[in-house]
């Protein structure tokens, strides 16, 4: 029996057990698929102990870029954005790779209705990271990077430069100017948002807030049209890609969709 996990701390919260439990049932796997509270200082012994009964990790903060060094090999993607959320068997060893990005493009494209161009990023934290290389996947030319924290721009306006896209660092004060974009992207927290979302209303772009509980987010909540992903659409296109990743077949959709909860419109 192969088994699978996700790791972070705190952990309690993380749906990847449903969907991935989903998967496994629709495919006839008996796997396993188990969460684990493990901090930084924990990981080292937990990834050491792996062994051939594994078939990968998922990882959730604070691990995505602590788990680097502990691995024999992490692709070109998750290496640039210094973010790994998945953990697979890699001949003697582990490679990291991903599917965040992969869930930010998918997240969107089912949203565009047109070729898009130019980007506003709001934050840098590590989802922030791993829009940059969405983007950059989207073929958009220029993205507009707004943070709290000048120093945190400067570093995803670079970032953006090595995926070859144009960045520019943003004040943060709000601006419809920088919601007047084909695509807007918010990891920030739903009250940290609440001022952008005050200006959103003349948008005419695709919206993919990260935030997804309680739903819809301020920002969600006053986009001008349907063209908005959430941070569920997210984690389920990641997981998808992780279970494909895991199991070499193709990853059931609709059933791992089902596994997830309503949205819910209470407070958390």
């Amino acid at each position: 029996m192969k088994r699978a996990g996700v790791l972070g701390s705190p952990i309690a919260h993380s749906l990847s057990p449903a969907l991935h439990r989903a998967a496994y049932s629709a495919l006839g796997l008996d796997w396993t698929y188990d969460s684990y509270d493990v901090t930084e200082a924990e990981l080292p012994a937990f990834v050491g102990e792996l062994d051939g009964d594994w078939a990968g990790l998922s990882l959730t903060m604070p691990l995505k870029s602590a788990v680097i060094p502990l691995l024999d090999e992490v692709d070109e993607v998750a290496g640039l954005i210094m973010s790994v959320n998945t953990v697979l068997p890699f001949g003697d060893g582990w490679r990291g790779t991903n599917t965040d990005v992969f869930g930010i493009v998918r997240s969107l494209t089912a949203r565009l209705t047109e070729a898009p161009r130019h980007a506003t990023v709001l934050g840098a934290g590590a989802t922030a990271r791993s829009a940059i290389a969405a983007l950059a996947e989207l073929d958009v030319r220029e993205v507009l990077i707004v943070a709290r924290r000048p120093e945190a721009a400067a570093d995803l306006v670079r970032l953006a430069g090595s995926f070859g896209l144009t960045g520019h660092a943003e004040s943060f004060e709000p601006s419809r100017e920088l919601l007047a974009r084909d695509i807007v992207i918010s990891t920030l927290p739903g009250s940290v948002a609440e001022p952008w979302a005050a200006l959103a209303r003349e948008a005419q772009g695709t919206l993919l807030d990260a935030s997804y509980h309680p739903w819809p987010t301020p920002m969600a909540g006053a986009w001008p049209s349907d063209r908005v992903a959430s941070g569920r659409d997210m984690l389920l296109w990641q997981a998808v890609r992780q279970v494909e990743l895991m199991t070499g077949q193709r990853a059931p959709v609709d059933a791992m969709a089902a596994a997830l909860p309503p949205l819910s419109t209470g407070t958390a």
